[in-house]
């Protein structure tokens, strides 16, 4: 067979390949998903009652907007590590607004000493806290981990952490919109405990997925 007949044969079962959005449109999709998802939990169950109070408060607020810049950074950070030319450094995009949420999460917890003293600081269970940040924001990680399954890989470990991030950093804003947990020592030690178990599960993942990954380019 000579070499024009060969291009010939292999043209004709060739097929048009849908270009991928930019990173940020499919971020941005995700977020959109992500926060309707959020939204519904918090309409089936309820905004807190002394919600508009809280949100007086200029450290709820700076932890309410620190914690969404950190799963929508992480988010977008995933998206743009997914490919092969992108700088590691997009890594380190979530980090200073995640710096803010704990920072404010101090702020919390130095405005309830003030009030309350140091029982403030006391620290009890809230177990419905983890339950939801785990059952919320492992899909959530998941499906953005999924939307990311055929560039992932190049990889794998960042993109999964981040990955787990972004969902459970905006469960656990939802959360704060209609738990009721009071103390800010509560917040930080649950919500940013639960938070950065996601992420560390979903960092073990990325490093199963990569060698796995590895394995089948070794194979082929």
């Amino acid at each position: 067979m000579d070499t024009d007949d060969l291009i010939r044969r292999l043209a004709a079962d060739l097929h048009p390949v849908r270009r991928l959005a930019s990173p940020l449109v499919r971020a941005a999709a995700w977020i959109g998903f992500a926060v309707l998802v959020v939204a519904a939990c918090v309409l089936l169950f309820g905004p807190r009652h002394d919600l508009m109070e809280r949100l007086s408060r200029p450290h709820e607020v700076a932890q309410l907007a620190f914690g969404l810049a950190t799963g929508v950074l992480a988010a977008i950070a995933a998206f743009e590590l997914s490919l092969p030319d992108r700088s590691p450094r997009w890594a380190l995009l979530p980090l200073p607004a995640a710096a803010g949420w704990i920072g404010s999460l101090g702020m919390g917890c130095l405005a309830d000493v003030a009030r309350e003293g140091p029982q403030a600081l006391v620290l009890g269970t809230s177990w419905g806290c983890f339950r939801f940040i785990i059952l919320m924001g492992v899909p959530l990680a998941i499906s953005l981990v999924w939307m990311l399954r055929h560039a992932g890989p190049i990889r794998p470990v960042p993109v999964a952490a981040l990955g787990g991030l972004a969902g459970a950093a905006i469960s656990a804003v939802g959360l704060s919109l209609f738990h009721h947990l009071d103390a800010a020592a509560m917040v930080l030690a649950w919500h940013g405990g639960s938070t950065l178990l996601v992420m560390l599960g979903f960092l073990a993942a990325g490093r199963i997925w990569g060698d796995r990954a590895g394995a089948r380019f070794t194979a082929a």
